[in-house]
């Protein structure tokens, strides 16, 4: 029983990370087809260092004729396990199933059923000198050499695929990349853990709390059946069960455990969460985050590798990834293939065949998912694995979603080459101006005991992802959020590409955080959306937010070298918003939340400056007044109407 509820819950949460909630297809389709139409091969693969990895390869049963290799490379389980086993689906969407390719599932070094030690992040070796000297990038090389030469019917071309994790992996394949490696596809892929997932700017992502556990549980042998557990909450509220824990350092306690009733954990009788502690003990941009970095060292892909980069605007967890994937590997590598497709989605959600297509509540239209899986990956592997694997693959630069228009759109750059700058001021009178008219300080109070919501939902979750397109009308009523607004438009308005905010801010403590949101207020009068929203909300004046970010104050100048605020002193706080595609439409406004608090999102900041925010006391805590001065701009990327 503890075998199955293990299974079943890895189940959930795989779901839950990679791909969403998905409509069931008809019973018999999602169960018989990879069977009838694959044999299964199970294989420990040895690597150079003479680690086994647990790999199991899917091979058309017509052996008529040969066929690419399609691998991805994952923590999160081979499953089912078994040669009699077989999954609902395989590769990277349906279409590529039936079409035929050979699709290989690796599980990655020290997680499920692979022999070697789990490294969170794996950090890269440029120059490795002996056999021993193994990364990710060996790892895959080794596993494209055994399969090219072992398995069967397949035509030397291979491809790597993966989304959130498993899109890390395949970024890191194209690094030292096998000759017989054409094609990668990195999709909400990791770039930076102190910029993704767990950390934003370096503000710790509180609501992934329970996440650490899935990937900072040691083990010392393949096991089939889970080995970690997450921590229980037994409030229904996370907003106040953060709040009633206090510091982080409170949170401790659940990830010190004794686990000695489970085989894999023979040589543990007690158990430190090894993610969880490198979380707390390195609060700065030190050696240990650099180095598990993969965006700094793509600035030597090799051109025989085409790469085509995939998220989605609305992306939660990973949206730093691919765009500073994609933007490294455009710059550094300027002869390369390399594409960019941004939708409408949400984490890993064009993965999935649902029709319509929804953020929260927010419908941006029907098939877009699926139009991405024909007309774009599938194009995209068939040319260069199948084809004859030239640049003219039908596809352009930058395939890209107008989140405001609804449609999609192609560029040959990006962004594209006519977008110019625009500059806004965050002017008194709640004002978003295009010129400067003051330079006053506009105050609130950040108060530590009631901090600002992330969500108007009372819930808890494993990982947000809706809030990325809520109605932000329950902030922009507070005190403690500032809004600055335009007047209603008179034409269309597209900003395209990165945003910077460039605040200039003051505050009684000497510790801050500065969010920035960027907002679509819809009008008064508007078409309703028939389904999809919740029962309380309705379109006509809903404050779509399509951007939003933090910047931990205390690493405005170095991520690496954190510094106080000097008590109220103007000081210049810049923040990077990542990339958008949305035009506000004519009659709708554009909007710009500033505040200090987004709970529980990211942590709550004592607001006064403690050498580490994992180590803080409740005395540390105190509510102070923050001051934004109206010479503080937003820097757009306007696209001419």
């Amino acid at each position: 029983m503890k075998k199955f509820l293990h299974y079943f819950t890895f189940l959930l949460i795989a779901s839950f990370l990679l791909t969403g909630c998905q409509k069931k297809e008809p019973k018999k389709a999602r169960d018989t087809y990879v069977k009838d139409h694959y044999d299964k091969t199970e294989v420990n693969i040895e690597m150079r260092d003479g680690i086994k990895l647990h790999t199991t390869i899917y091979s058309p049963k017509d052996k008529s004729q040969k066929y690419p290799i399609l691998i991805k490379r994952t923590p999160y389980s081979c499953r089912p396990y078994g040669a009699d086993k077989f999954p609902e689906k395989i590769g990277p969407n349906s279409i590529l199933m039936k079409e035929g390719n050979i699709i290989v599932y690796q599980d990655v070094r020290g997680r499920w059923m692979s022999e070697g030690t789990y490294d969170n992040m794996r950090a890269y070796i440029p120059v490795k000198k002996d056999k021993n000297d193994i990364d990710e990038s060996s790892d895959t090389y080794d596993t494209i050499d055994w399969l090219v030469k072992n398995v069967e019917n397949n035509n030397g071309n291979v491809g790597i695929w993966g989304i959130s994790y498993p899109g890390f992996y395949a970024t890191y394949g194209v690094l030292d990349a096998h000759p017989a490696l054409k094609a990668s596809s990195p999709q909400a892929c990791i770039g930076d853990f102190f910029f993704d997932d767990f950390h934003h700017n370096g503000a710790f992502l509180l609501s992934y709390f329970r996440a650490v556990s899935l990937f900072g549980t040691p083990k010392d042998q393949p096991v089939d059946s889970a080995w970690y557990s997450f921590p229980k909450m037994k409030s229904k509220d996370q907003y106040q069960f953060f709040l009633d824990a206090g510091p982080l350092k409170n949170l401790n306690k659940y990830f010190h455990y004794k686990r000695l009733d489970d085989k894999s954990m023979s040589n543990y009788d007690r158990i430190d969460d090894f993610f969880w502690k490198e979380i707390t003990e390195h609060p700065n941009y030190d050696s240990v985050w650099q180095s598990k970095g993969i965006i700094q060292h793509l600035k030597k892909v090799k051109p025989t590798v085409a790469t085509m980069i995939v998220g989605g605007w609305f992306d939660a967890e990973d949206l730093y990834g691919p765009l500073e994937t994609y933007k490294t590997i455009e710059k550094y590598n300027p002869e390369n293939y390399n594409t960019m497709v941004f939708g409408p989605w949400s984490h890993g959600s064009w993965a999935r065949s649902s029709g319509k297509n929804f953020v929260g509540n927010y419908y941006f239209g029907d098939s877009i998912s699926e139009f991405f899986q024909k007309n774009i990956e599938t194009k995209f592997f068939n040319h260069f694995l199948k084809g004859n694997g030239d640049s003219n693959s039908g596809l352009p630069e930058a395939y890209v979603f107008d989140t405001g228009k609804k449609e999609w759109k192609q560029y040959d750059s990006w962004p594209p080459k006519e977008a110019v700058e625009q500059v806004a001021y965050l002017s008194e009178g709640n004002r978003l101006t295009t010129k400067k008219i003051s330079t006053k300080a506009i105050k609130f109070v950040s108060d530590v005991k009631k901090p600002v919501p992330y969500s108007e939902d009372i819930k808890t979750v494993f990982t947000p992802r809706k809030y990325m397109s809520d109605d932000q009308r329950f902030a922009a009523r507070r005190t403690d959020v500032l809004t600055f607004e335009t007047k209603v438009l008179d034409k269309d308005f597209t900003i395209i590409g990165d945003i910077i905010a460039k605040l200039n801010v003051a505050t009684t403590g000497t510790a801050a955080d500065w969010i920035v949101k960027v907002i679509d207020v819809h009008p008064a009068v508007i078409e309703e959306q028939k389904e999809g929203m919740q029962d309380h909300l309705k379109l006509s004046n809903y404050h779509l937010m399509i951007r939003s970010e933090v910047m931990r104050g205390r690493f405005r100048n170095s991520f690496s070298h954190p510094e106080p605020f000097i008590p109220n002193k103007k000081t210049a706080v810049n923040i990077k918003l990542q990339d958008v595609f949305h035009t506000f439409k004519k009659g709708h406004k554009i909007q710009i939340q500033i505040q200090s608090t987004w709970f529980p999102l990211i942590d709550l900041n004592p607001q006064t400056y403690v050498p580490n925010i994992y180590k803080a006391d409740e005395r540390n805590f105190k509510t102070q007044t923050h001051s934004v001065y109206t010479d503080s701009k937003i820097i757009f990327k306007v696209l001419p109407q």
